[in-house]
């Protein structure tokens, strides 16, 4: 997959990446390594929903225990299938948003 020239920090990811969403753990709403001794949610995945993910920022300065976790901007599925609270968009508009974003940008969800 071509790597989108961006202006924020990026990273890949790899198959031991996870991402905590226990209440309670010390690493709740933060990246963890796979194996974890409490629940989280594997990056490296099949469907390809996380190819490309940015975190929105949601729930992480400060973290509040159960206030929700994982909350990432990413691919959509092939038929705009519901997320659990993420944002998703079709890769290419994924690509474009991404491409225009700046460090001090904010993005804005509305219901």
């Amino acid at each position: 997959m071509h790597v989108p020239q961006i202006a924020l920090p990026a990273e890949p990811i790899s198959p031991d990446d996870g991402w905590c969403d226990a209440p309670g753990d010390p690493n709740y709403n933060r990246a963890v390594k796979l194996p974890y001794p409490k629940s989280t949610e594997s990056m490296w995945r099949d469907d390809h929903l996380y190819d490309v993910v940015a975190l929105l920022g949601f729930n992480d300065n400060p973290v509040i225990d159960g206030a929700g976790s994982a909350i990432f901007l990413h691919c959509a599925r092939e038929d705009y299938g519901p997320t659990e609270g993420c944002v998703a968009l079709k890769l290419p508009d994924l690509l474009s948003v991404l491409a225009a974003l700046k460090p001090d940008a904010q993005i804005e969800i509305r219901s």
